[in-house]
């Protein structure tokens, strides 16, 4: 499991869960899960936070932060991200039934919630959108900073033109299996370059430099090929429901050519918001906004049950 090393102070401090649980996947696998806010409030929304590569439920501690007043808050761990233990088992699938798995556990039968997954974890979304099991619990979606498919092709981490040598020296820097070793100023300055925005604050890199630095390499590596060939162009065509997009404009690792060809895919594609001067890390770079389209979902497309109770006695 990665070595919790998330800042403790600040915006960026992970907030301390309601209720902790263990979702089992459908090999044996057992997802950490954290649940935040109103539990027991039938009035409250449920949203679903899952987050990317070499990242962890801490990732998302600004949305859980500002979402718990008044929605149940779900996040999870990724399998060998954060307190998820490592499996054998890597790939789109394995994504699907995690997140299949977490979503049995934590919403009772029929109930819906929306589902916002950054990077990875949006592409946990797209190989999950076509599963009956998933749809009967999704309301809506946010696709944040992420992308369908040719994710090394499309990738501007290394500053060159698009072609064979590009895309060769990107799969050898983002499938490294050298270690991250501690979080030092250069290796601060490292993620930066690669993952925000120009413009990001000295405490979002260190929030994300210390997240990123604490997920195990053999995880980092074991996940990064499975990314370098990913192709989820039919799960794109398959996520029916509503469906928000968000990029970053300064993002490298997955520009926003993804986002504005998710776009063009989706078949019911709400909107795309480009946001000057962030990155890749967008939920922790523009929080607010990222929060804001979240918040957008639940009011237009989340029925509670108290809403169905009003509406039943009308």
């Amino acid at each position: 499991m990665t070595r919790l090393t998330h800042v403790k102070h600040g915006p960026y401090a992970p907030p301390v869960a309601v209720r902790e649980l263990a979702a089992v996947s459908a090999d044996g696998a057992r997802l950490h899960v954290e649940m935040h806010g109103p539990l027991e409030d039938t009035a409250a929304p449920t949203v679903v936070l899952v987050h990317g590569w070499t990242c962890s439920t801490a990732f998302w501690a600004a949305q859980i932060r500002d979402l718990c007043v008044d929605h149940r808050v779900v996040a999870y761990d990724q399998r060998g991200h954060g307190r998820s233990p490592a499996s054998a088992e890597c790939g789109a699938d394995v994504l699907a039934d995690d997140l299949e798995a977490v979503l049995a556990a934590v919403l009772a039968p029929g109930e819906k919630a929306v589902l916002a997954g950054h990077s990875m974890g949006g592409m946990t979304v797209l190989a999950a959108a076509g599963r009956a099991a998933v749809r009967e619990h999704t309301a809506a979606v946010l696709l944040c900073s992420t992308g369908s498919s040719r994710l090394v092709a499309e990738s501007l981490v290394v500053p060159m033109g698009p072609g064979r040598v590009r895309t060769w020296l990107t799969r050898k820097i983002l499938g490294s299996r050298a270690p991250l070793g501690p979080v030092t100023p250069i290796a601060r300055r490292i993620l930066k370059y690669g993952t925000m925005g120009p413009g990001s604050s000295p405490v979002m890199v260190e929030a994300c430099a210390r997240i990123v630095h604490a997920c195990p390499r053999r995880v980092r590596y074991a996940w990064s090929h499975v990314l370098d060939t990913l192709d989820l162009d039919h799960g794109v065509r398959e996520l029916t429901v509503p469906t928000a997009v968000v990029v970053g404009a300064a993002d490298r690792m997955t520009p926003p050519v993804h986002a504005r060809a998710l776009a063009a895919t989706l078949p019911d594609c709400v909107g795309v918001s480009e946001l000057a001067g962030v990155g890749h890390m967008a939920p922790v770079e523009a929080p607010e906004a990222v929060t804001a389209r979240i918040r957008g979902l639940v009011t237009t497309y989340v029925r509670t049950r108290r809403d169905e109770w009003e509406e039943a006695g009308a």
